[in-house]
């Protein structure tokens, strides 16, 4: 009882996304990796908003952007592990943000290793 009453209380607090949370998955545009970033809006003249970015949606209700990595990367933190998708609602003004882990790795440091050395005792 107190838990269906918990998610009553989130889901009012952030309709938009208590439908379904923000998803990302790496995808090929072309001869290049973009960043699939997936979710869902009550309304499908809600702006989508990644890292602060209005973006444009493609879809209805359920919606997708693809972004370049280099424009991920230009977008977020060094070595960041989530994005903030934001959707504005046109009619209200009201904001609901989510943040979203982002595939492993994605933004994190690339080394190139000369050679590695490994040892048993």
């Amino acid at each position: 009882m107190v838990l269906a009453g918990a998610v009553a209380i989130c889901s009012a607090a952030s309709p938009a996304l208590a439908e379904r949370e923000p998803s990302t998955k790496l995808v090929r545009c072309g001869e290049e990796s973009c960043l699939q970033i997936s979710g869902y809006r009550d309304d499908p003249a809600s702006i989508v908003r990644l890292n602060g970015e209005v973006v444009t949606a493609d879809g209805g209700q359920d919606w997708q952007v693809r972004l370049p990595i280099e424009t991920v990367r230009q977008w977020s933190a060094p070595n960041a592990r989530t994005i903030e998708v934001s959707l504005l609602d046109p009619e209200t003004a009201q904001v609901t943000s989510a943040s979203t882990s982002l595939p492993i790795g994605l933004l994190g440091d690339i080394s190139s290793l000369a050679f590695l050395e490994v040892r048993s005792p």
